[in-house]
């Protein structure tokens, strides 16, 4: 197959042509690739073709994949997507290289205490409830004063905000929402959009897109 070919190819052209449009630069926007529930030989193409930034959701599954694919394909930054439970904050310390998902103070507290045991200090972006729905974690937009408050008092070192809109809604409303309140609260980072609606999420500032589908095709069941 082409490099030409390749879902990798098709969504970085799309990436630099929506930063194009809203003139900045392609090198402004991290593509992380959610590899959740696929198997490393699906993986690895994208490996073979360069690609470095990857997603998983679950602390096990990314244990049981990546190790192999490490030692074959170094210098892979790994990003952990998914909701992070207390009692998996050292093991995610000590395997991913950003998380995205710190969404509550018990959270704040598992991982600084995991960071100080496996020292390590891993950049991690707030999940805010932004649409309003308590099912999918996050923190409710009125509570994040005080949840970054406490996070910068246990130095965690914090890389931006990151949400998930609702779904079947125009997501374009939730990622300005986003926007502002990193700029408000004097965050870089904005972790927003996935495969049918990264092309918006960067017209209006995202700096990291988790992109699953579009590289990999519908995830094998559980």
């Amino acid at each position: 197959m082409e490099k030409a070919d390749t879902p990798l190819h098709s969504v970085q052209q799309k990436i630099r042509e929506a930063c194009r449009r809203a003139r900045r630069g392609a090198d402004e926007v991290t593509l992380i690739a959610v590899s959740k529930r696929h198997p490393a030989s699906a993986v690895e193409p994208l490996l073979f073709e360069g690609h470095r930034h990857f997603g998983e959701n679950r602390v096990q599954e990314a244990q049981e994949k990546w190790p192999a694919l490490r030692e074959r394909h170094p210098g892979v930054q790994l990003h952990l997507v998914g909701q992070l439970q207390s009692n998996k904050a050292e093991d995610a310390a000590a395997l991913f290289d950003v998380i995205h998902s710190l969404d509550r103070p018990s959270l704040v507290k598992a991982l600084a205490k995991a960071f100080d045991k496996t020292d390590r200090q891993v950049p991690c972006f707030v999940q805010v409830d932004i649409g309003d729905e308590p099912q999918k974690g996050g923190c409710p937009v009125s509570e994040l004063p005080a949840l970054l408050a406490q996070a910068r008092d246990a130095e965690i070192p914090l890389a931006g905000l990151m949400c998930l809109p609702p779904a079947d809604i125009e997501p374009a409303p939730f990622f300005a929402l986003l926007d502002k309140l990193a700029r408000d609260h004097g965050l870089e980072g904005r972790s927003m959009g996935m495969s049918g609606d990264y092309e918006t999420a960067i017209m209006l500032g995202a700096t990291h897109i988790r992109v699953g589908t579009a590289l990999f095709g519908e995830r094998p069941a559980n």
